[in-house]
């Protein structure tokens, strides 16, 4: 794949980014240099090769979702300043 200085002056410009004629031909010749090896990655025959992990491979670990009040009432209402039986009190806020 070719990367053209007009390409890479446009990408400059979508990302707000300004460069001078002298810096848009060091990018390009940067930026061919990554794609370059990003081409010899495309060379390599991975044919035989599973995935190492994927979205297909992993599986979640799942519990069964039980309801409960978690037994221990007295404990999380100790903690309020005020309470009225097994309720929390708080300050009226609506007149």
């Amino acid at each position: 794949m070719s990367l053209d200085a007009k390409t890479v002056a446009k990408m400059a410009r979508l990302a707000r980014v300004g460069l001078s004629d002298e810096q848009v031909h060091t990018y390009q010749k940067e930026m061919q240099g990554i794609i370059g090896w990003v081409d010899q990655l495309n060379e390599v025959d991975v044919t035989d090769v599973p995935p190492m992990i994927g979205t297909g491979l992993a599986q979640p670990r799942l519990r069964d979702d039980q309801v409960t009040d978690g037994n221990c009432r007295e404990k999380v209402l100790s903690n309020a300043p005020d309470r009225e039986g097994p309720f929390y009190t708080v300050p009226k806020v609506v007149e």
